[in-house]
């Protein structure tokens, strides 16, 4: 009987905090080898601060309160920053949400590519230049020799994004946490970078940290998924286990808000009640009961855990995961 492969990224109990308040709250999920993890849900959950955290590239306000991240077996969330510095870009890369933001506006788009090649691969100027040549035109940059002797300032937005893309998987990194990787790109664009990073996923069996809110790019790239909600992880499992049967209230609404692609057109979207509650005081129990239509008092005095449901592959924290099916009447 084949085992199943040892986890590439294995993150337990992971919190991390804004002075008291704790953004992200005890999270766990692991990543194989060549596998896909989407992490979805509404802005302010806590997402791009895990994945900074895995990263150990919090921002001066925050500071990872407790727990572990192991890549490849080997607990890296205490390590120095020179430790830390020799993986970055090498066996694990991250793609920002923010590409203008993130890149050096002092350097050439060139030097900023080739960069890693050569700190990490020892890789001469000529070889590593034609690499980054090869890497722009796989993310679909044009007339590379030009764009590689401009600066970030000179670039639109999506072409920014494109020469983030090919930072991030010049190395060919093991571990590639991707934090809405194809938001500022047209929709041809989106589908070449998406599938250069299958191609990379298949070639290399990297593992993939997907961060979305594009549900349509969860169902063709990712084989898991983590719902969170204000910090936590409320729902996880199969993608296609997750589209067809939800658990948790906030996964059921957060999926019915989308327009449907068949089928008979609504008037109005769905929309969920309320909003992401304040970091700063958190509600008692269950996070979500505040907007959850099937809330009663178990839901706001008591934590759920975030438990196997049946035989399914997903686990869900709520305590009605058999009412849940109530809403699709609502």
């Amino acid at each position: 009987m084949t085992q199943p492969a040892a986890a590439l990224l294995d993150v337990r109990d992971l919190s991390v905090a804004i002075g008291d308040a704790p953004v992200v709250d005890g999270i766990s999920f692991a990543i194989r080898p060549g596998e896909t993890l989407a992490l979805v849900g509404e802005s302010g959950c806590g997402k791009s601060l895990a994945a900074r955290a895995i990263m150990g590239l919090l921002p001066p306000v925050a500071r990872r309160r407790a727990g572990t991240v192991a890549l490849e077996g080997r607990d890296i969330a205490g390590l120095d920053e020179t430790a830390l510095a020799a993986l970055r870009g090498d066996v694990m890369s991250m793609i920002f949400q923010e590409p203008v933001a993130s890149l050096n506006p002092l350097m050439t788009v060139g030097e900023q590519i080739i960069e890693a090649l050569r700190a990490h691969r020892g890789e001469s100027r000529r070889g590593a230049t034609q690499a980054a040549l090869a890497m722009l035109q796989e993310v679909g940059i044009a007339d590379g020799t030009r764009r590689m002797a401009q600066y970030p300032f000179e670039l639109s937005g999506g072409m920014c994004q494109r020469v983030m893309i090919a930072i991030a998987l010049i190395c060919r990194p093991r571990l590639l946490i991707a934090d809405e990787p194809t938001t500022a790109l047209d929709v041809t664009i989106q589908a070449q970078i998406l599938a250069l990073i299958k191609r990379l996923r298949q070639e290399t069996g990297t593992g993939l940290l997907l961060i979305t809110h594009d549900m349509g790019v969860v169902a063709d790239m990712a084989d898991r998924m983590c719902v969170m909600y204000a910090g936590r992880i409320v729902e996880e499992g199969d993608v296609f286990a997750l589209f067809r049967q939800q658990q948790h209230p906030y996964t059921k609404l957060l999926l019915r808000s989308l327009p449907p692609i068949e089928g008979e057109r609504r008037a109005r979207l769905s929309t969920i009640d309320g909003v992401v509650p304040d970091l700063r005081s958190w509600p008692a129990g269950c996070r979500f009961n505040p907007r959850c239509p099937i809330a009663d008092d178990i839901c706001r005095n008591e934590r759920p855990p975030l438990a196997r449901v049946g035989a399914a592959p997903q686990s869900a924290a709520c305590w009605h995961q058999d009412r849940v099916v109530e809403l699709d009447a609502r």
